[in-house]
């Protein structure tokens, strides 16, 4: 059966990235419903900065992104698949039918400390922003960012340390910096390169680095860790991520979605894609799961017969670490699948200065944001 009706589940990165990029490859050879309980599209990478500069986060609504597609947006969340009758079930009741699915939920988020702090992109950073007030007002001296031993992209709680430090140097307050990891170095996964940039930016803040723990949060103020105990007024940690579990869809461990080179899920005809944090991808990032949408896409565009078999996806991580002074551009390969290798660059070394890459969804946000100045 050819595919004509596609289901996109998840309005955040991925999503509209595989949404777009398969619009620009299959055009009106499909009909797009993007399934999502949310009205806007919420750019969640800058919401670092939100606790230091309020406004940083930008928002959109959903219609005005895909509006020149022509996709249907239903305001409602997945329940469950059917593969075999290929049916989506929603919150409200409603049945949706779909040659080509492409899931891009996300993933849970639950705080794996209960005596810590969670930073989380989904707040706005607002937990971190009282913590900045405290030690504005000196009503805390010390801080801890924490790293769980969890799969969770840690590159935003090494941003948030560099840019307290910068603050705390700009205004000349006393504050103890500590960050903790299980990491034997600093985002070890991408290679040497990126760790050695990090543990240099680290060190010139005055941030005391303590990788290779496994830390521990008995009690408020009190760390625990291979080489003894750490005290802290204040200690931050990032989300304990979990797969969402969706009835009818395979999972794996920790109830991510298993795919395949291709981006396809395992025992699902070849119709059911999947990308984003919600995969057992091991690197949670959504420059990555914006690659993974592109390749659903172009899978999708191929079933519908608009576009050629697709490659297997290589992976590539492209992100903009902040700093508070002069950001650093962070590429990662996965090299023969069996690791990564990285590169640092003073210089933005892609077309747009995005904090995320996405190839479709990166130009369609620059042209919304230049109409909206104008």
């Amino acid at each position: 059966m050819a595919v004509r009706d596609v289901v996109i589940a998840g309005g955040g990165i991925a999503g509209i990235e595989g949404l777009l990029r398969l619009w620009r490859l299959a055009g009106d050879r499909v009909r797009i419903t993007l399934l999502s309980p949310e009205d806007e599209f919420v750019y969640r990478p800058l919401a670092v900065m939100e606790p230091f500069t309020p406004g940083s986060v930008r928002r959109h609504r959903l219609e005005e992104l895909i509006a020149h597609t022509g996709a249907r947006h239903v305001q409602d969340r997945l329940v469950s698949v059917d593969a075999s009758f290929r049916l989506v079930s929603t919150g409200d009741g409603r049945e949706l039918h779909y040659d080509a699915l492409l899931l891009a939920l996300g993933a849970g988020q639950s705080n794996p400390y209960v005596h810590a702090a969670l930073f989380t992109d989904r707040d706005g950073g607002q937990t971190f922003r009282s913590i900045v007030d405290d030690l504005d007002a000196g009503r805390a001296m010390s801080l801890a960012f924490v790293v769980p031993n969890w799969p969770v992209w840690t590159l935003p709680l090494y941003e948030l340390a560099l840019l307290t430090a910068h603050r705390a140097q700009a205004s000349g307050m006393p504050v103890q910096l500590m960050f903790v990891t299980a990491e034997a170095r600093p985002l070890k996964v991408f290679g040497r390169a990126a760790s050695d940039s990090i543990e240099r930016l680290l060190d010139e803040a005055g941030i005391e680095l303590f990788a290779g723990q496994f830390p521990q949060v008995p009690e408020p103020g009190r760390l625990r860790i291979n080489d003894g105990e750490l005290a802290a007024d204040r200690i931050v940690t990032l989300p304990h991520v979990r797969g969402p579990g969706v009835h009818g869809v395979p999972a794996g461990t920790g109830w991510f979605t298993p795919i395949d080179g291709y981006c396809r899920v395992p025992n699902t005809e070849g119709r059911v894609f999947a990308a984003g944090d919600a995969t057992d991808s091991p690197v949670k990032h959504g420059g990555l799961g914006a690659q993974q949408a592109d390749a659903a896409a172009a899978g999708i565009a191929h079933l519908a017969g608009a576009a050629p078999r697709p490659d297997r996806l290589t992976p590539l991580v492209r992100g903009m670490l902040l700093t508070g002074e002069k950001p650093l551009y962070l590429m990662a390969r996965l090299i023969d699948g069996l690791g990564w290798e990285s590169e640092v660059h003073e210089e933005c070394p892609w077309p747009l200065d995005d904090k995320v890459v996405a190839e479709e969804l990166g130009p369609r946000l620059a042209a919304l944001t230049d109409l909206t100045v104008a």
